[in-house]
């Protein structure tokens, strides 16, 4: 490509940011792109946005708020009339929102639910088992994360079909906006709710973080009821959203690799490993940002106001770090990666979801080592890849 690439001369591909497919055909198509474009393309999608195509440049994008804004959410959307708290602020408006939610997630409150967790998986999966088949999104990768989720927030879990229904209004409509406003206008509506009913009866010695959060402050001041409305609209989506789909993904993987299978079934502590060779190989997120200025970024003259996408897949699947990066190596040793982002904006929730994976994956091997795919499964694409379904079946 061209040493200074400009919209005119950058290579041009057919990057959309809705879609669907047969799985993984998005992680090639990603593997294609980077191959041919490396370390930038472009997208001519609602009028053009740079799609970064090297880890380098990803992991660096991520890293520089003073070049790249996270106050949106798609490349397709520059001026977003919403903002998710605290995803769509930069610092230094995002660090007390930070340091607010991270007590949520530390290590050391994710390892105290470490034996519920592995109690909930285990009564799910013993729920079906016998069954000798199931969709594993529907089954258990919605239910097993979200349940907790529900739980960390203080929610009621007899509501969870209901919030998985509004999640898919948001997340999977397809690019259908006013499917998508519909699901975020029940969402709000309900939270409206619940903080009014917990400030009019409030439980002192509630941890949950819709009660907690009714008595968070920012500079010694309450936090205004439109913001927090928004924060938890943003947990809402995350935490009904990409563990569900991380798992998936991972289970797409065991399911027709069965010497990796075997292998986690076989050596139990293995599985930590597993997890993060899966995480690097199928990272599931496509980071936006808009640039806040005028910049050469890896070679690339960057306009204010540009559109660009950070592609995790992009970067773990470089094959430029990672040897053979598009196969997972359950003998490659220490993975390092960047399937959680980078930057202020890391995942938040990066130690409850690998917790969740190593249960899910340990609870599921103990009880069922050995399954197949009973169908292709289909995928669709957006701010996160995920699968439509994932039928399996194994023997009983």
């Amino acid at each position: 490509m061209a040493a200074d690439p400009t919209p005119q001369t950058c290579p041009v591909e057919d990057y959309t940011s809705q879609g669907t497919g047969p799985a993984l055909t998005f992680f090639q198509r990603m593997d294609g792109y980077q191959d041919r474009t490396r370390p930038v393309m472009r997208s001519e999608e609602a009028g053009g946005y740079w799609v970064f195509t090297d880890h380098d440049a990803i992991h660096d994008g991520l890293q520089r708020s003073d070049l790249w804004s996270s106050s949106v959410v798609v490349p397709t959307d520059p001026n977003p009339p919403y903002k998710l708290i605290p995803l769509m602020l930069d610092p230094p408006e995002h660090t007390p929102w930070r340091q607010l939610l991270r007590g949520y997630f530390s290590p050391k409150r994710v390892r105290s639910m470490a034996d519920d967790q592995r109690r909930l998986a285990g009564e799910i999966i013993d729920g079906f088992a016998a069954q000798g088949e199931c969709d594993f999104v529907d089954t258990i990768a919605r239910t097993f994360p979200s349940t907790i989720f529900l739980q960390i927030m203080g929610m009621p879990l007899s509501k969870l079909p209901e919030f998985l229904e509004w999640e898919g209004m948001i997340l999977h409509s397809g690019g259908d906006r006013e499917k998508t406003g519909a699901g975020t206008g029940l969402v709000i509506e309900y939270f409206a709710g619940l903080i009014a009913e917990r400030r009019a009866d409030p439980d002192p010695d509630a941890t949950d973080i819709v009660s907690t959060a009714l008595t968070w402050e920012i500079d010694g001041e309450p936090i205004n009821d439109g913001d927090l409305l928004n924060c938890m609209l943003l947990l809402f989506m995350a935490g009904l959203d990409t563990v569900t789909s991380q798992a998936s993904y991972a289970f797409l993987h065991l399911a027709t690799h069965p010497e990796d299978r075997k292998r986690i079934a076989d050596d139990p502590d293995l599985i930590p490993i597993a997890v993060e060779e899966i995480l690097r190989a199928y990272p599931i997120v496509q980071t936006a940002r808009k640039a806040v200025q005028d910049t050469e970024f890896h070679g690339c003259p960057v306009k204010a106001g540009d559109m660009a996408v950070f592609p995790l897949s992009a970067a773990g699947r470089d094959e430029s770090v990672h040897p053979d990066a598009r196969r997972v190596n359950l003998d490659r040793g220490t993975t390092k990666h960047i399937s959680f982002g980078g930057g202020p904006h890391r995942c938040l929730g990066s130690h409850l979801a690998r917790q969740e994976l190593v249960v899910l994956l340990s609870e599921w091997h103990r009880r069922i080592p050995d399954y197949e795919l009973a169908e292709q499964p289909t995928e669709h694409s957006g701010g996160v890849w995920a699968l439509n379904e994932l039928k399996l079946r194994w023997d009983v």
